[in-house]
């Protein structure tokens, strides 16, 4: 990682934010005695926005109203799309944490592994992050026959959240170090 953390003061902040239910994965290893990951190192330099990407990870991830399995998927598209080797695999560890099946997340686009609402919803995360204003309206009334505008919002927001924390993670170099393989 490209920034320099001091360990005593990542626990000490991250112990005071550690109720959000954003960060449930990194909660075991901080309990352990262990750090969390280190993409909450570093932001744990900067605790206010510790503190926002929790408020964040309560409204969208892991909380909101879509589908966790249809969430690790969007990300895992998104990830891959920008080489993010902190998301890729820490989110393919959580995927597996949360039962998806080796298959399905090796092979993220099968049809026989997607729902309509999950196929959909790749292929929205895709043309956004190509172009989002190339959006065009056929694909937006498909997209309106599966999701409510509730969830598209919800949706939109999490292409755009790991977006950024793709770049955050690249350019800074969080690794991720199988934290969560056990």
């Amino acid at each position: 990682m490209r920034v320099r953390v001091d360990p005593n003061r990542v626990r000490q902040v991250f112990r005071e934010l550690s109720g959000s239910s954003a960060f449930q994965e990194s909660r075991a290893l901080a309990e352990a005695g262990g750090l969390p990951v280190e993409m909450l190192q570093a932001m744990s330099l900067r605790p206010e926005i510790l503190k926002a990407f929790g408020a964040t990870g309560e409204g969208v991830y892991p909380g909101g109203m879509l589908e966790r399995e249809l969430k690790e998927k969007v990300i895992l598209k998104a990830s891959l799309h920008n080489k993010c080797q902190f998301c890729i695999n820490s989110h393919r560890a959580i995927m597996r944490m949360i039962g998806i099946p080796d298959a399905q997340i090796e092979d993220l686009e099968a049809p026989e592994h997607l729902s309509r609402r999950e196929a959909l919803a790749l292929d929205y995360t895709k043309r956004a992050i190509r172009d989002a204003n190339g959006i065009g309206g056929d694909f937006f009334d498909r997209l309106r026959r599966e999701f409510s505008d509730e969830e598209i919002v919800e949706l939109t927001f999490l292409i755009g959240l790991i977006q950024m924390l793709n770049l955050f993670n690249n350019a800074l170099r969080v690794t991720y170090s199988g934290d969560y393989d056990g």
